[in-house]
């Protein structure tokens, strides 16, 4: 059976727990029926705590940081995430590196989950495309940096999530089509097979996100290549996010 999973990623919505609470409940009901789908919900902070999960349905953090305790103001341990029953952090994301975080950074922060037996989530994507492909040396050089100094073991835990910057925030028929997204899954995977070779290579799980609607996710599912998606604003419509759900499912 394959695996896969689709993760929701609130980003700085919504602004009530009130809402945050019936958003996660209308998930779950979603959820409910799922045979071979893993569901993620990645709120804001101040909701990890009071967001109710099931069987089918974990919760994700958006970030962490590397420093276990002391003067850090305004960051979150991945100890504290993991006392709050989070299983999966998502790292590197595009909005924090275009605020400065570097590939380094992100290493360090991969390094830390790994260590409490979380699962990173480490986003890569280009922010534009150039006709002579040199978009594909700069995610190549992501993909290396990000999981630097990682021993093949560990590089097998992690779940890749591709998300073009270009594609993100528009409309499923404006996003990645699936057979750019399938040469894209190819180009990854032989990154990775050329980092731990073939056999864990296969083992890493490859994720999408990019406007990714329930219009969409069938054929990005069934020709993508990939084995689940990141989703972003359509994450806070259950209904919607549900038809992704069930598109993935099948």
């Amino acid at each position: 059976m394959v695996k896969r999973i689709v993760i929701a990623n609130w980003k700085m919505n919504p602004q009530t727990l009130a809402e945050a609470k019936d958003i996660a409940k209308g998930i779950v009901k979603e959820s409910a029926k799922l045979k071979k789908t893993t569901v993620v919900i990645a709120p804001p902070f101040p909701f990890l705590n009071s967001i109710s999960i099931s069987s089918k349905v974990f919760l994700g953090a958006q970030n962490t940081f590397v420093g276990k305790t002391g003067a850090f103001t305004g960051q979150v341990s991945v100890r504290m995430l993991s006392l709050l029953k989070v299983s999966y952090i998502i790292l590197g994301h595009s909005e924090l590196r275009a605020l400065g975080e570097t590939d380094e950074q992100i290493s360090k922060k991969v390094i830390a989950t790994l260590k409490s037996g979380l699962i990173p989530v480490v986003c890569i994507g280009e922010r534009e495309r150039d006709h002579h492909g040199a978009y594909l040396a700069f995610l190549e050089n992501q993909i290396r940096l990000s999981l630097k100094s990682l021993s093949k073991k560990e590089v097998e835990k992690i779940i890749i999530a591709y998300e073009p910057v270009w594609a993100i925030g528009k409309t499923a028929r404006e996003a990645m089509d699936s057979g750019k997204l399938h040469e894209m899954a190819l180009f990854v995977h032989k990154i990775l097979v050329n980092m731990i070779g073939r056999e864990g290579a296969k083992k890493v799980t490859l994720i999408y996100g990019g406007s990714v609607e329930g219009a969409n996710a069938r054929d990005l599912i069934q020709n993508g290549n990939v084995s689940g998606f990141l989703v972003g604003h359509a994450s806070l419509k259950p209904k919607e996010f549900g038809a992704i759900l069930q598109a993935t499912d099948k």
